[in-house]
């Protein structure tokens, strides 16, 4: 079998790449998906954007389903969401992802 090499100045790292901060935290977006916090903290808010709207002609996130993740992942998917909810706009979204956390990570 061939060895494959990589050498790490022709790959972009996600580990050691800038990120948007918010509060001191990641906020990392890959396509509809939006991570918030730190993979070491105990729990991340995960915002999954379901539909998109249109405002002053671009597309901008509507209806987003938020989710308050334990990081744990000796627990399968499905028992690592905390606390989920649907909310309309980015804003909203964002600062009831942003309680959860902050109440959670204060425990």
């Amino acid at each position: 079998m061939a060895e494959w090499t990589v050498d790490k100045k022709d790959v972009k790292s996600t580990v050691d790449g800038d990120y948007m901060l918010y509060r001191n935290r990641p906020l990392v977006r890959e396509d509809n998906i939006i991570c918030y916090g730190n993979l070491s903290d105990p729990y991340v808010i995960q915002m999954i954007i379901m539909t998109e709207k249109d405002f002053r002609g671009k597309k901008v996130p509507d209806q987003i389903y938020v989710q308050l993740l334990s990081t744990d992942t000796s627990k399968p998917m499905n028992a690592r969401v905390i606390k989920d909810s649907m909310k309309s706009g980015m804003n909203d979204a964002l600062d009831l992802g942003v309680t959860w956390l902050e109440r959670y990570l204060a425990s």
